[in-house]
């Protein structure tokens, strides 16, 4: 990657980053509603999980910022690229000297600067409202940083993916939440994972969401809140390749399915 892609890829960064605050109503919905997922459950349920001394209120708060890096990095960015494909934007930026490199370093300058927000808010709720104490160790920022510059990648690069294949884009939510959702309740979003069966417990292990929960959780809940994980521990060696895999087959997927204009 030359000089030349990295300023293209930063300057439309800052293309992206206007258009998005352009639209004030886009841009509030986003940035707001993982804060009253948070707000919502974190209120309704309350106590201890079982085997623990976690509250309920901090494995959401750990939860819905690993949901929000893959909602924002894949839902949102895929329904927004259907629609500007389907507006012709994609197809006008073909006759610029964009490369496909820039134009996916954009996006996912865009949508990292836009999960660090949310990021922020959902941690500052966490800590004033739910009891939850920020990290005290480097190790714990370590894996903080690593998780959410992976997971901002991985889900960024599925989104380009799967928005450059929906032709519709009318249909692009329900392609895209269907199995959003689905991830949401085998990725320990909203119910631990190990009340899942087992058959299941592995599948989740597969996708890239489960590993950015749990290495929230990791990085913001006890190192004693490990034994409730599935295999008693956080695997956080394993979750670091299974997030970058999926950047990789990410980006191998966007270089072969994107294209500028309709073939």
């Amino acid at each position: 990657m030359n000089g030349r892609t990295l300023e293209l890829g930063r300057n439309r960064t800052s293309v992206e980053l206007r258009n998005l605050w352009r639209n004030r109503q886009a841009f509030g919905f986003t940035i707001l509603f993982p804060v009253m997922m948070l707000v919502l459950f974190a209120s309704i349920f309350s106590g201890t999980v079982d085997g623990t001394t976690v509250q309920m209120s901090q494995v959401y708060v750990a939860g819905i910022m690993g949901s929000t890096l893959m909602s924002t990095g894949f839902v949102s960015l895929a329904i927004g690229m259907a629609i500007e494909r389907e507006s012709g934007m994609v197809k006008r930026l073909a006759g610029t000297p964009m490369s496909t490199t820039a134009y996916f370093l954009g996006k996912v300058g865009m949508v990292l600067a836009t999960v660090a927000l949310q990021t922020a808010l959902l941690i500052a709720l966490g800590v004033v409202f739910f009891q939850m104490e920020l990290p005290q160790s480097t190790s714990a920022w370590l894996t903080f940083a690593w998780v959410f510059l992976l997971g901002v990648t991985a889900s960024t690069l599925l989104g380009i993916a799967v928005g450059s294949m929906i032709s519709d884009s009318r249909s692009a939510p329900a392609v895209v939440n269907l199995p959003f959702v689905a991830l949401q309740f085998i990725s320990g979003v909203w119910i631990s994972v190990t009340l899942l069966p087992k058959w299941l417990q592995m599948v989740s292990q597969v996708f890239p969401l489960h590993w950015i929960c749990r290495g929230m959780r990791a990085a913001f809940l006890p190192d004693s809140f490990k034994t409730v994980e599935t295999g008693g521990a956080w695997n956080l060696g394993i979750g670091a390749l299974v997030l970058i895999a999926w950047c990789v087959a990410g980006f191998w997927i966007c270089t072969r399915t994107f294209r500028w204009t309709r073939q």
